[in-house]
């Protein structure tokens, strides 16, 4: 187990990542902001910083300093949407472990990170430090969408595609079930409400056909009685319409692995 430290003014972000290295076993503390992200490096002393450039107050390369200052030798691994070849050069000229793209898969984080743990001594600037865009696990995950708007289910079609996904789509419960028991996608985005057979129908007669595949509900619904029968039949989360694309891709993410079989 590490003591890890996240330093993002993104709070969804930094409550799912806090979520998953949990799940791996880690201690995980979480700062919005640079200053209070050096203030907890100093009372903490976590044994890995994931630290975004981008901050509201003091920028990532002076909160990145601070570290140094603090304790020249811990490892920092820069998670960041603003990435340039002249940045992730700055930041190795820092010492950084690792310079990750916030685009990358969670699979891929973790990876690092579990990386990083078993080979403490590799040099920030050496080849085998570097993981640039490595492939990930997208190409291996099929998702179904299952929506009666067409307009949403092309959106989502073609937004998971272009992120590597394999993508398989369905405007109606019936369609949903056989595609889902013919293909057996990893994940199924489902909304609740659609005529003559609802996602909560769906994934009962999903769940009776032994489906062992992820579910995540991504639905205007806010009828607690139909959203509490959706999670009490495995769906592994559930995201409120309208949702902006990034924080659905970021949903999927955690539902793939949150759902590995």
């Amino acid at each position: 187990m590490a003591t890890i430290l996240v330093i993002d003014d993104e709070r969804l972000l930094c409550d799912l990542l806090q979520n998953l290295l949990r799940a791996h076993g880690h201690e995980v503390f979480t700062a919005y902001n640079g200053r209070e992200g050096v203030a907890s490096f100093r009372q903490r002393r976590p044994r890995f910083t994931l630290l975004d450039l981008n901050l509201p107050d003091i920028n990532g390369f002076e909160v990145l300093k601070e570290i140094r200052e603090i304790d020249p030798q811990s490892a920092v691994i820069i998670l960041t949407g603003c990435a340039t070849d002249q940045l992730e050069q700055q930041a190795r000229d820092l010492g950084i472990t690792d310079f990750l793209i916030k685009d990358l898969s969670f699979d891929v984080l973790i990876g690092a990170v579990e990386r990083a743990m078993q080979e403490p001594a590799t040099p920030a600037d050496s080849p085998a430090a570097s993981v640039g865009v490595p492939l990930t696990l997208r190409e291996k995950h099929s998702i179904l969408i299952v929506d009666d708007e067409s307009q949403m289910r092309e959106m989502l079609t073609q937004y998971l595609s272009k992120q590597g996904y394999h993508v398989l789509s369905a405007q109606d419960g019936p369609a949903a079930v056989l595609l889902a028991e013919r293909e057996r996608p990893h994940l199924i985005v489902l909304d609740i409400n659609m005529p003559g057979m609802n996602g909560v129908e769906v994934l009962r007669k999903l769940r009776a056909k032994n489906y062992d595949g992820g579910v995540m509900v991504l639905t205007g619904v806010q009828d607690e009685k139909l959203l509490n029968e959706a999670l009490s039949l495995g769906s592994i989360d559930i995201v409120g319409k309208p949702a902006d694309l990034e924080r659905i891709r970021l949903a999927i993410e955690v539902s793939l692995i949150l759902s590995k079989r």
